[in-house]
């Protein structure tokens, strides 16, 4: 049962901001500072950072660097002596000590896991910061060149079901929600297309696109890859690539290209040859049981063999060696900026082998040397925090840590819910604000700070239903979740036609085409995603400050986003208050007299005795509210 701890402790605060840490990015062997705050009225004794160089336990005492209004700020130096450098707070009041670590405070201590950590020498992508993702699924996005487009009757591979031949769709046909006949749906999306739309993008705000896979295939949506070193002639092969990395180029936008490190398709170059020969050097990239006809696949469909990482042989081609998979498109000319890894969590592993964290490793260790501003980002629906300790991926979509917590909050929606019918394991039951901020907060502590910066966050992708959707086609709700995934700490992703009130169930009807007739768009929702985007990419709190929940009880919540020039507060709620919210912001360290500007709305609020009285919040209702100045 929780321990009642006294009030002030809500007001101790620290984070891998520089507000906190005057360097978040160190080199190994430098000496930086720390700071902490905790309330002006707070009873401490002492305070002490805790590291542990070298394996062994170290305490620093902090001095009381000053205090402003509301709050005191105690400092102290330290030496990052490791590349992977831990740290947590110890707070001596009269009752006893108080251990502060990224979870938060407790009289018990905790496993080391908890602890604030820098990363020395780590190769960050700098460029993440204030970037605005979008993702597409190219074959739904935009026809740009009808000739690239296949004839009805092309054989096609369809994972799961086997052989198909490729029926072509009028673009506003809606996606086939079952397989009843032996078809594979295409429309006819292309990078020409995605080419043709970057204005589109670029007035939206966009920074980075994320594409779903691209390469040979005999699908719609290419996770059965057929060659890794070619760009599907249907979405218009490499010319059509260098030309999307062209134009790119002009706007400043970044690409991110999806890669399957897990599986093939069974009609890839490698397998075809593994194959026909035993002896064929790819056979040793495969598991085979019975040659050819008994092999190792993903989740047993024979149509996606399973790479197996016990050949140092498939390691050099993926990664190692300079001419391999995912060194290849980072060059030029087509010098893509990262890569999502499709099933990330279940790459390397296969019944008794696992070699997935050693895989990670390898992975950024060949990548990073040459390509430091690389995004490595992968598909993780569970507790990735093993991969994001500094030594393997960047990031990875951020479902348990963001996603799947705004859904159960918003509409009782869990990890079971894009399954028809639902799973009996599967939760129905909204979560209360409490709830959620706890998940969330547990997956944000058991990472670096660097690291949760560079989460990607999405409220939808091409494998779950979409926010509108699940929200039960309440666009009031869907502008909440659009607030918190542009004001969240991490890389914020929008899925192609949210922002203008797209709408689709699970798979396949998520993967509906994009509406490019502007007088069918919810044009009141593109302006919120227009104006929200801007704030992402030019509020200093939001790319470089801190992150504190302020409060969190049933159906609202609200958290603070501050740097030494902005302060931001985010409240939300998912029903209507009749009555005011008086929201203490005292422990977020906030001076009587500051006044807040809500930027929806311009109304206007002054801070009293720790407090902020809001005006009853309307169902879906946000405030965003920004002070200048620390």
């Amino acid at each position: 049962m929780p321990i009642p701890y006294p009030e002030w402790t809500l007001g101790v605060h620290h984070d891998g901001s520089a507000r906190y840490v005057s360097n978040p990015l160190p080199a190994l062997g430098e000496t930086l500072e720390l700071h902490l705050r905790v309330p002006n009225d707070a009873p401490i004794q002492a305070v002490f950072v805790r590291t542990i160089p070298d394996g062994e336990q170290a305490f620093i005492p902090m001095q009381l660097e000053g205090k402003d209004p509301r709050a005191a700020w105690y400092t102290a130096k330290i030496t990052v002596r490791n590349k992977r450098f831990p740290y947590r707070f110890k707070l001596i009041a009269p009752e006893g000590a108080y251990y502060y670590n990224a979870y938060g405070i407790s009289r018990a201590d905790a496993p080391e896991s908890r602890d604030f950590v820098l990363l020395a020498d780590f190769a960050a992508p700098q460029w993440l910061t204030g970037a605005v993702f979008y993702q597409i699924f190219p074959d739904r996005f935009h026809n740009g060149d009808p000739a690239t487009t296949p004839k009805d009757g092309t054989p096609m591979e369809h994972p799961p079901y086997g052989v198909f031949t490729a029926r072509i769709h009028e673009w506003d046909d809606l996606p086939n929600k079952g397989y009843s006949e032996p078809v594979v749906d295409l429309w006819g999306g292309d990078l020409i297309g995605i080419t043709q739309k970057l204005s589109y993008l670029a007035e939206l705000g966009i920074t980075g696109l994320y594409l779903t896979p691209i390469f040979t295939s005999t699908s719609n949506h290419r996770y059965n890859v057929g060659d890794f070193y070619a760009i599907d002639p249907h979405l218009g092969g490499e010319a059509a690539l260098i030309e999307l990395r062209q134009a790119l180029d002009r706007y400043h936008m970044r690409l991110v290209l999806d890669i399957t490190t897990n599986h093939t398709g069974s009609q890839h170059v490698w397998f075809k040859a593994a194959q026909a020969d035993e002896n064929d050097p790819a056979a040793e990239y495969y598991t085979f049981y019975e040659h050819p006809k008994s092999y190792e696949s993903w989740w047993g469909v024979a149509t996606l063999p399973k790479l197996n990482y016990a050949s140092q042989a498939l390691r050099e081609v993926m990664y190692r060696a300079g001419n391999s998979v995912m060194r290849y498109w980072l060059n030029p000319p087509y010098r893509i900026d990262g890569w999502r890894i499709d099933v990330w969590n279940m790459t390397a592993r296969q019944k008794g082998y696992d070699a997935w964290g050693e895989v990670g490793r390898e992975i950024r260790q060949a990548i990073k040397p040459s390509y430091p501003n690389a995004y490595l980002m992968g598909e993780n629906f569970f507790d990735a925090s093993p991969s994001l300790q500094g030594d393997q991926l960047d990031g990875v979509q951020n479902y348990q840590g963001f996603t799947v917590p705004m859904w159960r909050w918003l509409a009782g929606l869990d990890t079971g819910g894009w399954s028809e019918p639902r799973p009996a394991y599967s939760d129905t039951v909204p979560l209360p604000a409490e709830a959620a901020v706890e998940q969330m907060q547990h997956f944000m502590s058991a990472i670096p700070w660097g690291i949760a910066q560079m989460q990607f966050n999405q409220l939808g992708s091409h494998d779950t239903p979409r926010i509108l959707t699940i929200v039960g086609g309440d666009v009031r709700l869907a502008k909440l979740a659009a607030v918190i995934l542009l004001t969240y700490p991490g890389v914020p992703c929008v899925y192609y036609g949210d922002e203008i009130g797209l709408e689709g169930g699970k798979d396949p009807d998520n993967r509906r085409t994009m509406i490019w007739d502007a007088s069918r768009w919810n044009n009141d929702l593109l302006a919120f995603y227009r104006r929200l985007i801007e704030l992402r990419r030019t509020s200093h709190a939001l790319n470089q400050g801190g992150m504190q929940f302020l409060y969190a009880a049933g159906d609202t919540l609200a958290y603070l986003r501050e740097s030494e020039r902005e302060r931001l507060i985010v409240v939300g709620s998912r029903t209507a208050r009749t009555e005011p919210l008086t929201l203490a912001v005292w422990h977020g360290g906030i001076e009587n007299g500051a006044t807040f500007t809500d930027i929806l709305s311009d109304e206007r609020f002054t801070v009293h005795n720790g407090h902020l009285t809001l005006s009853a919040l309307h169902l879906g209702v946000v405030r965003v509210l920004i002070h200048t100045g620390a």
